[in-house]
């Protein structure tokens, strides 16, 4: 049977790249070049060596872009595999009897979020939340009593996925530092589009993963300090130090590093364009629209530069992204979907935004080939479906 075509590309407007982005042309040459090579990278014959060879380079390019050493970088398939290696995995290396405590911010990506929680419920840790303020951003305070000899392990997120506040995630580190704790932070939607430097933050363990920064699916990164202990989740072949067994997609790992490097090389000028183009969004989103709440801060040390939450009183957020679906318009609702059952975002909540407030938000995340044009399509079709969200509303 013939392979059907490809859909044509279509003319949506794309404001989702906190969800995923689209891959860079310098990914895609990458991995299309490594889609033909044979050779297992664990393999001692020179098809294996070779492709082995990629796996080294790719490594040693993508540490030094984050600030890390190459024998500190761990491949995964990606942040919730990440996320899950390092909380798990740190907990049951560091746990004894008299530390048990995982501590993790109210505000975390649910990879993070459940796996403390599981621990708690399967493994008896005593799982501890710190609260954050009505921008999202971490009560240190509260993380200070929090944070004791009794701690295995506490992860907090570099910036969240759903409102783009930046956490003071050195801080944190240090306070784990001094009372002998693992300390982790998932960077999935910072590397890139910020800063990072895992040497100078003084973490334990980081999470980033490719497909958040201009790379292909299915392929992440685990940073963790070389003295620091972690348990397998999976094992099998022993690859990646022993920790994460599998055999290694050399194609993605390429397509991994040409997108951190892209991403990487022109970092300030595309976090300034972002941060301008945001900043008119919002403006146009706040006056075109009656009673909008913007979720988080724009503060440009305490947020990410394409994350944008607004909260639309009186009308349900599903509604809203359906409608802009049809205009041809993508974006998040900033709610979760639990077992088919629509629930009220953690995040807001844990700022303190009421029920009604968290299931009418949505956001709205730009990225690399975000333009003015996508923010003018925006608010050309955004009063109409709020009008018409809030209409239904009322009749509910």
């Amino acid at each position: 049977m013939p392979v059907p075509p490809a859909p044509a590309a279509s003319a949506r407007v794309y404001l989702d790249h906190a969800a995923t982005t689209p891959m860079v042309p310098e990914a895609v040459a990458a991995m299309t070049r490594e889609l033909t090579r044979v050779g297992n990278a664990s393999a001692l014959h020179g098809s294996g060596r070779a492709a082995r060879r990629v796996i080294e380079e790719s490594r040693e390019l993508i540490a030094a872009r984050v600030g890390a050493r190459p024998a500190e970088l761990i491949f995964t398939s990606g942040g919730t595999e990440s996320d899950n290696l390092a909380v798990k995995g740190a907990y049951w290396s560091r746990r004894d009897a008299d530390r048990r405590r995982v501590v993790v911010s109210a505000i975390e990506h649910h990879a993070v979020l459940d796996s403390a929680s599981w621990l708690a419920a399967a493994e008896g840790a005593e799982l501890d939340l710190i609260g954050v303020d009505a921008a999202g951003r971490l009560d240190l305070a509260a993380a200070e009593r929090l944070v004791d000899e009794r701690t295995a392990v506490v992860s907090v997120l570099a910036g969240n996925n759903e409102v783009g506040t930046r956490q003071p995630v050195a801080a944190v580190a240090a306070l784990a530092a001094a009372v002998g704790a693992v300390s982790h932070s998932d960077a999935v939607q910072a590397v890139g589009h910020v800063e990072v430097d895992f040497a100078a933050s003084g973490l334990d363990l980081m999470t980033f993963t490719a497909h958040k920064l201009g790379g292909p699916y299915g392929i992440g990164a685990l940073l963790a300090r070389r003295q620091v202990a972690l348990t397998s989740v999976q094992h099998g072949g022993g690859q990646e130090r022993d920790v994460r067994s599998g055999t290694l997609d050399v194609a993605a790992v390429a397509a991994f590093a040409a997108a951190v490097e892209v991403a990487v090389s022109d970092l300030a000028a595309e976090e300034a364009r972002l941060r301008a183009l945001r900043a008119e969004l919002v403006a146009a989103v706040t006056a075109s629209v009656p009673g909008t709440i913007l979720h988080g801060t724009l503060e440009a040390e305490a947020s990410l530069p394409g994350i944008s939450n607004f909260g639309f009183a009186d009308c349900a957020a599903d509604s809203v992204l359906m409608l802009l679906d049809a205009a041809g318009l993508d974006c998040s609702a900033g709610s979760a979907c639990s077992a088919g059952v629509a629930q009220p975002s953690h995040v807001l909540t844990a700022m303190g935004v009421a029920e009604a407030g968290a299931r009418s938000a949505l956001r709205f995340s730009l990225g690399r080939s975000s333009t003015r044009a996508d923010v003018h399509a925006l608010v050309a079709a955004l009063p109409d479906a709020v009008q018409r969200a809030r209409a239904a509303a009322a009749f509910v």
